[in-house]
């Protein structure tokens, strides 16, 4: 885990993360700013090390960290006889809004590099495509707000592994999600502390709301992510508010923390 934080934190990063399978990664988003940069670091990644990015939609804080792994990344190209290609799987919102950052923000010269060696996939829902050696599926999480798409795969274990973006479980996908073995859902807080703006409420959950919800779904394992950042002890809050309404695993993730999803 990259970042566990939702668009508004300033203690923790953004979430995004990186999915690892014999050494092949798919970072999924970038967070909203230079500090993706800082935590591959610290995760031990390279930024050369990473050949393909899903980004699931255009909010800033998921969608904005690309335009600084490109300013950096394409020195690479610049400088030295780096040649990879970097593949880049989106929604079509998203694609369009990747074109308009590389015009708006980057010299013609560096631009023309980053066209040159960015291979843009548009992805359909549903759509299967082989990436660091696994076989993922895309599919569009039906937000209510913006073009938001999350994946599901079966991981070498046999265990299904499904992320959902950033927003709160539209029910038409309970029959996809139920019995998984993992499923990622965001938390933008607990329960005790929903004085937030009301367009908040209406498209992220609590703690306990996505427990409730996944708890008749036979989840084995719940991740929860895109939370607030004024917790020290968020992990222990966290899990003890969601085991009241969840009898399976809770995983509360800090950044940098590496889960072991065999």
């Amino acid at each position: 885990m990259l970042g566990t934080g939702h668009g508004s934190v300033t203690k923790i990063y953004n979430t995004c993360f990186l999915l690892e399978n014999d050494g092949e990664t798919l970072l999924v988003d970038t967070g909203g700013g230079i500090q993706i940069v800082e935590n591959l670091k610290k995760a031990g990644y390279k930024l050369t090390d990473i050949k393909n990015i899903f980004i699931s939609h255009c909010h800033t804080d998921h969608f904005l960290g690309l335009c600084w792994f490109f300013k950096l990344v394409v020195m690479s190209y610049f400088k030295t006889d780096y040649k990879e290609k970097i593949n880049i799987y989106c929604n079509k919102e998203v694609s369009k809004s990747i074109s308009k950052l590389l015009s708006a923000v980057f010299p013609e010269e560096l631009c023309n590099i980053l066209k040159n060696n960015i291979i843009i996939h548009v992805l359909k829902d549903g759509e299967t495509i082989s990436i660091a050696g696994e076989e993922i599926t895309f599919f569009d999480a039906l937000s209510k707000s913006n073009d938001l798409y999350g994946f599901e795969t079966i991981l070498k274990s046999g265990k299904k592994l499904v992320f959902l973006g950033d927003e709160i479980c539209n029910p038409i996908l309970y029959g996809r999600i139920k019995d998984a073995d993992y499923v990622m859902h965001e938390a933008f807080c607990m329960d005790s502390e929903q004085s937030v703006p009301q367009i908040v409420k209406e498209h992220h959950s609590t703690v306990k709301s996505v427990c409730e919800i996944m708890e008749p779904l036979n989840i084995k394992n719940l991740i929860i992510y895109h939370t607030e950042d004024s917790h020290k002890d968020k992990k222990k809050l966290y899990t003890k508010e969601a085991k009241q309404y969840f009898s399976n695993n809770v995983i509360v993730p800090n950044d940098l923390d590496v889960i072991d999803l065999d």
